[in-house]
């Protein structure tokens, strides 16, 4: 039995501090390697495609890079949407382990599947191990043994579109999402 959903439980007094709330069915897992020298964003969009899946939940990313971009907010801006001055990108061209990937996949309006992931690796700098972490985009390239998971989720009650306070895409949960 598929617990209460809180899109009919909105104004829940107990629900104070949640913007949206949802139960979704898990369907399958997808598993995938992703050949040496791919980019691992675009990667993953083909392997999504590939398999049609249009909502999860990344659950495990491992595997060796041959380069990072890591996207950061630099300072929150006083008008949205974050725009390229608010964000440092940081390039890393040394070997580095793949040691996290989290984030979601949620349905568009327009048909299309929205990637929202971030990612953490570490690299030897100076005989010290560092973890770098930040938002995943084009740019990071896949060294070997690559592997992701994502837990794919039912797309009913699962949406991504524009928000009104941050003008960027975001992800919402609920019966009428």
């Amino acid at each position: 039995m598929m617990p209460e959903d809180a899109s009919t439980r909105k104004g829940d007094p107990k629900l104070t501090s949640i913007e949206c709330i949802g139960t979704s069915p898990v369907q399958r897992v997808v598993q995938f390697r992703i050949k040496p020298g791919s980019d691992l964003l675009k990667a993953i969009a083909e392997a999504l495609k590939a398999e049609r899946v249009r909502a999860g939940v990344f659950v495990s990313g491992l595997g060796a890079l041959r380069k990072g971009i890591f996207r950061n907010l630099k300072v929150f801006p006083e008008k949205f949407p974050v725009r390229p001055e608010n964000r440092l990108y940081l390039e890393i061209t040394t070997p580095m382990e793949l040691v996290s990937l989290t984030g979601w996949i949620a349905p568009r309006g327009d048909g299309g599947s929205e990637i929202h992931a971030h990612f953490a690796a570490s690299t030897v700098q100076n005989d010290t191990v560092v973890t770098l972490g930040g938002h995943l985009t084009e740019g990071t390239i896949c060294g070997i043994k690559v592997v992701v998971a994502v837990l794919v989720i039912g797309e009913d009650r699962v949406h991504a579109a524009v928000d009104q306070h941050s003008k960027s895409f975001d992800i919402s949960f609920g019966e009428n999402a």
